[in-house]
């Protein structure tokens, strides 16, 4: 399919964008858990202020994907960061648990708006380098999930909430004035009208279903280390330092290997079906050799391949996306795979955490590798179907 090519300081502005998006839906994380006392909440509004920014992403997702799509991907991406920094100002003044769940709802659903249309920006933009440069997206993307409690939390430290939401309208209003003057406008495509039940079967066909699991896999392993691999940490007696560094060591090795990844992909030196199982399979190798063994050298290791895997699976997954999906659709596409990742990034922790609850966190991430393996090889088998859809561009 044609795609819109520019060159690499036309896209660098959408890495910004994605950096945005995933530092906002982490970072105030850091920070809620020893402030809720102060705004005298319960426990029950702790839970709903940490998931609201995240429900506001499930739900409008694939609204604003398919709205980028329409009225063009640059003006989606303006608005939604606009509205993120107004937001992350108005949380500056946010002294009570009502006023800060409005504006988490406010950055979620903005958010929700900027992150696949910039997605969407990507695949249209990247030609013939597709896997680096989603490579190169999912980087940043990576660094703001596991940099946004690091940096929020140090925010906070030093000068509560204030300072952290002030910091988020920063990053937001540089990204927006970023995208506003070096972003292309891309052309709105002629649509192809699409009935019920054609939207239906797109959506369950491999080319879709497969790389969406696999991004959903990814980031929900993503999130249950973020948050369990310091807890293990700090049982071992790491101080604070150390097992945030741990999380650290998982995030650099994910931003160094999926640009590397994304240009072997287009190099044509790995398909997506074996990327796709090495990527999964060292997430899995991941989890089980700190399940077995709990010791700061299997948190290293684990951090490690935790890091390999998910840089592998990640960039993987959205240029399968973007080199299969008609332009006309690559919003909706984009925006119902984040959607995917969004459960993913939920269910992760959440599996993880039930089990813990009632076993112990080895059985946990014992639980979550066996998803994951289940995962691997229902995509292996859903792409070795004959005249597999996916080949065939015919995804939602």
């Amino acid at each position: 399919m044609t795609r819109d090519t520019t060159s690499t300081r036309h896209i660098a502005p959408l890495f910004a964008a994605g950096f945005t998006t995933a530092f906002g839906a982490h970072s105030i994380a850091a920070g809620l858990g020893s402030e809720f006392e102060a705004l005298g909440s319960s426990l029950l509004t702790l839970g709903i202020l940490l998931a609201v920014y995240d429900v506001a992403e499930v739900i409008l997702k694939p609204v604003f994907g398919t709205l980028s799509d329409r009225i063009g991907a640059k003006p989606v991406i303006l608005g939604g960061l606009v509205v993120f920094t107004i937001m992350s100002a108005m949380g500056i003044f946010a002294h009570s648990a009502l006023a800060l769940g409005l504006v988490r709802l406010g950055q979620g659903a903005a958010a929700s708006a900027f992150s696949p249309a910039a997605s969407a920006a990507v695949a249209r933009l990247s030609g013939p380098s597709t896997g680096q440069y989603f490579g190169r997206y999912g980087a940043w993307k990576t660094l703001g999930y596991v940099l946004g409690p690091l940096i929020g939390a140090g925010l906070i430290f030093f000068s509560g909430l204030p300072a952290l939401f002030a910091f988020m309208a920063v990053i937001s209003l540089a990204a927006a004035i970023w995208v506003w003057l070096k972003m292309p406008v891309l052309p709105i495509l002629p649509k192809q009208r699409y009935t019920l039940a054609d939207l239906a079967r797109q959506t369950v066909q491999p080319g879709f279903l497969v790389p969406t699991m696999v991004l959903a896999a990814s980031t929900g392993a993503l999130g249950a280390a973020v948050g369990f691999l310091p807890l293990i940490g700090s049982k071992l007696g790491l101080n604070e330092m150390q097992s945030m560094g741990v999380v650290s060591i998982l995030a650099i090795c994910s931003a160094l290997v999926q640009p590397w990844i994304g240009r072997v992909n287009d190099q044509a030196w790995i398909s997506f079906a074996t990327g796709m199982a090495l990527g999964l399979l060292l997430i899995i190798a991941g989890l089980v050799s700190v399940a077995i063994w709990q010791s700061f050298a299997t948190l290293l290791l684990s951090s490690l391949l935790l890091g390999t895997g998910v840089g592998i699976s990640t960039p993987l997954g959205f240029a399968h996306l973007a080199s299969t999906t008609p332009d006309e659709r690559i919003g909706r596409t984009m925006g119902s795979a984040e959607l995917g990742r969004e459960l993913g990034d939920a269910g992760g922790p959440i599996l993880v955490g039930a089990v813990a609850a009632t076993a112990s966190v080895s059985a946990g991430l014992w639980a979550l590798a066996a998803v994951i393996l289940a995962i691997t090889l229902l995509g292996i088998l859903m792409l070795r179907l004959p005249d597999s859809p996916s080949k065939q561009g015919t995804i939602a």
